[in-house]
């Protein structure tokens, strides 16, 4: 016969808290599970600070830029999500996409936050062949960044 399962108190990617026999105010991790499950769906961040914004409301998602202070200090490159007067942290997991509003784009979390860069826009003249040439090896490189292609080494 084989053993039981052996459950943590927490899931493995994201630190959701797991409810356990006979345990007082399940209210709270259920409602902290939810919490942290609402910033995860489909995430979008209003942009990336290394300080918390004064006022910030209830939903807000910012990435946490390195070197970061104040409350989040020792949080660099995780997610801040604001609910409940309080800050709950998520640490990115390798593939996990978030849609940065202030940049208009996304970020693909890869050992660390990655923006794809615009490639450089062709010019006419003498050399136009090359220049294309060059401007779509560096889009090749973007999508790879983005994560669209596999980054060659």
């Amino acid at each position: 016969m084989s053993e039981p399962i052996q459950f943590t108190d927490t899931s493995a990617r994201f630190g959701l808290p797991f409810l356990r026999a006979g345990q007082s105010q399940k209210e709270f991790f259920v409602n902290e599970a939810f919490t942290l499950s609402d910033f995860l769906h489909h995430t979008s961040i209003l942009g990336v600070l290394q300080s918390p914004p004064a006022t910030p409301t209830d939903g807000d998602v910012w990435l946490i830029e390195n070197g970061a202070t104040a409350e989040w200090t020792g949080q660099d490159g995780k997610l801040a999500g604001w609910f409940g007067n309080v800050w709950h942290y998520i640490a990115p997991s390798a593939g996990m996409r978030v849609f940065d509003q202030a940049a208009g784009q996304f970020a693909l979390f890869s050992a660390d936050w990655q923006y794809a860069a615009r490639p450089a826009a062709v010019v006419d003249g003498p050399v136009i062949d090359a220049e294309l040439r060059a401007a779509f090896n560096e889009l090749i490189e973007a999508l790879g960044t983005a994560g669209v292609f596999p980054v060659t080494a």
